[in-house]
């Protein structure tokens, strides 16, 4: 059973919880959530469970028929998220909105061989390193690993790629040096997934575990066995769907995809895929690889080898780097059809700023378009001339270039007062769970129309700018019966106007790029509504062991993403915590879930009150009071603005 604990349980009554439950035979694991306590109670049913209701400090209890209880949906609604560091402040995040691929060879075969491996796949954009220093072999005579000089190998190659670590445990007497040598993530193969006692030892240990399905084992068995894992102190459990036995010869294993969608409804762990075991040929691995991902997985582990001929182990199905390579480029392509994006890692300082170069004491933020946007604008504001504006192409790049630390903020646009929303970015912010708001600021914006020397407002035929910027200038647009473009930012229209040289083109944008771009000001002020103001939201990631600190003014901002129930007066209730909390809103906006058709967030900026002495806690305690009306729940930030 689950026994959920009231959020002011006193350790007292907790105790008392404890107890009555050991005198009944019960194996406790105390689980602190995010929004509130639990005590996992395993073992054979020997009491009503309404003895335990009554006791002081009990909020609910949860009683679990499946034979697997921790790894239930019933213990635990929502999906597990492992998170794995590494040695450049990140955490990668295996289960969430990130798609993770783990790359190297089926055993470490020297130290060259490893360094060369993680170099091959870290440029292709693996997340993790694998490779087994201990090799359990179907033929005594075979190749059966390193051993520990193997580990050395492997953990020297992942660290200077931030590459966390990958490899297989086979018996639990190499689990002392595998510790001793920084293993990131322990592999429990398909032949050792009942070696029970093993898994009693690794789960104690509290590590990262993947735990491959048994050449023969049902989705119920394999299971189970996660539930040694978790029931032994673990809570960092990752399925790896292998392939098992059939009648079928062609291929070396058959990969069971259908167990994924299955297993979704059946747990909560996270769930990766190896093609490798599966099809044992290297030509097959790739549509197998990209099927995974479309059915679901949070994604895939394979072996890579840069030169498989030489293989001492599975020659046949190791990658050619070249492969791994397509592989990572097909998946980022496919994984925004799954609502999803692929995980990255951090460039290494160094490698961002170029290693016998100083380092300089600016920060840097990302922002979309050329010198003279508005965003430029926003970040000289915000930050006061002590960041470095950096252009990149598209809002999505801001994203992504603040996930990869190529950058430590990015200026986003959220909201025109007279255009609306830019929804894009409402998108961006549900996709990316590894970025956080960190600050907003709002700046005027005022329209120009500049051409290039010797342009009339009646030369002007075509007018170059932001959707936005086109749609804020519409009335203008419309008595002149000019034709709008769109570009990536106003600035973007006012550089390529420049470079056209054409008397009948001209550009809506900031006042300030006539000068950068050499251009003359036909209009100024050509904005509908002259109380024209954007406001732009600071991003910074949040999947790092260190996050982002903009400034030490006390929040008095947050914004919130949440979903409802389907069910009658789903959104009244949750807008009722809101009121009671005294959180007022600035905003509310819906925007639909991908793959779950009339499924919608809702986006709402509160104005945290001035009372309030830690608005981070106050804003805590407000989710885990939403909780209890509302679903997914996430605090985008808690922010002074």
């Amino acid at each position: 059973m689950v026994i959920v604990l009231k959020n002011d349980a006193t350790d007292g009554q907790k105790q008392v919880i404890k107890n009555t439950l050991k005198e009944k035979s019960f194996k406790i694991n105390e689980i602190k959530g995010e929004e509130s306590t639990i005590l996992a109670a395993v073992g054979k049913l020997a009491m009503d469970v309404r003895e335990v209701e009554v006791l002081p400090g009990v909020a609910k209890v949860i009683p679990i028929s499946k034979p697997y209880k921790m790894a239930s949906r019933e213990f635990k609604p929502e999906n597990t998220i492992v998170e794995i560091p590494n040695n450049r402040g990140q955490i990668i995040r295996v289960g969430g909105s990130r798609l993770v691929s783990i790359g190297g060879p089926c055993a470490v075969e020297s130290r060259q061989q490893m360094l060369d491996a993680a170099a091959a796949v870290a440029a292709s954009g693996a997340t993790m390193l694998r490779g087994g220093a201990y090799k359990p072999r179907t033929s005594p005579y075979s190749f059966q690993g390193l051993g520990e000089e193997g580990l050395k190998y492997l953990k020297e190659a992942g660290d200077k790629y931030g590459l966390p670590v990958v490899t297989e445990v086979v018996a639990a007497e190499y689990i002392p040096a595998m510790e001793a040598n920084g293993v990131d993530v322990y592999q429990v193969g398909a032949r050792n997934m009942q070696n029970f006692e093993l898994l009693k030892k690794l789960g104690a240990l509290g590590k990262p575990v993947i735990l491959k399905r048994g050449l023969c084992a049902t989705i119920n068995e394999w299971l189970m066995s996660a539930e040694y894992l978790l029931s032994s102190g673990t809570d960092k459990v990752i399925l790896c769907e292998r392939g098992i036995r059939t009648y079928e010869t062609a291929t070396r294993n058959t990969l069971d995809l259908s167990a994924i969608p299955v297993l979704r409804s059946m747990t909560h762990l996270p769930i990766i895929v190896d093609p490798s075991h599966a099809l044992g040929v290297r030509d097959k691995i790739p549509p197998m690889a990209l099927a995974s991902i479309a059915a679901g997985a949070d994604g895939i582990i394979v072996e890579v080898h840069c030169h498989p001929e030489k293989a001492l182990s599975d020659a046949a199905q190791a990658l050619y780097p070249a492969q791994f390579d397509k592989i990572m480029r097909d998946i980022e392509s496919l994984a925004p059809v799954m609502g999803k994006e692929v995980a990255h890692i951090r460039a290494a300082e160094s490698e961002q700023k170029g290693k016998d170069t100083e380092i300089p004491s600016k920060i840097r933020c990302a922002f979309s378009g050329k010198k003279g946007a508005y965003a430029e604008q926003a970040i000289n504001n915000f930050f006061e001339d002590q960041a470095e504006a950096v252009e990149v192409n598209s809002f999505d790049e801001i994203f992504q270039q603040v996930v990869d630390g190529k950058v430590q903020y990015g200026m986003v646009p959220i909201e025109n007062s007279t255009a609306g929303s830019i929804y894009n970015n409402y998108d961006n912010l549900t996709r990316y769970e590894d970025v956080s708001i960190a600050g907003a600021v709002t700046i005027r914006i005022e329209h120009s129309l500049v051409a290039p020397k010797g342009a009339t407002l009646e030369s002007i035929k075509h007018v170059y700018s932001h959707p936005q910027g086109l749609a804020q200038c519409s009335n203008f647009m419309k008595a002149h019966g000019y034709t709008g473009v769109d570009t990536i930012s106003t600035a973007t229209g006012a550089e390529l106007v420049s470079q056209k040289k054409d008397i009948t083109c001209g550009a809506i944008c900031n006042i300030r790029n006539a000068k950068i771009y050499g251009l003359e000001v036909l209009q100024q002020g050509i904005e509908n509504n002259s109380n024209n103001y954007t406001r732009f939201v600071i991003i910074a990631a949040n999947h790092t062991a260190k996050a982002s600190v903009i400034n030490e003014k006390k929040p008095n901002m947050a914004s919130v993403l949440f979903t409802t129930k389907n069910e009658a007066g789903a959104l009244y209730d949750a807008l009722g915590i809101f009121k009671k909390e005294n959180l007022s809103m600035n905003r509310l906006e819906s925007r639909p879930i991908a793959g779950k058709p009339w499924k919608y967030w809702f986006y709402s900026d509160v104005v945290i009150p001035q009372k309030v002495e830690n608005p981070h806690k106050y804003m805590e305690d407000f989710k885990n009071k939403l909780k209890a009306v509302a679903e997914d729940i996430r605090i985008l930030g808690v922010y002074a603005e």
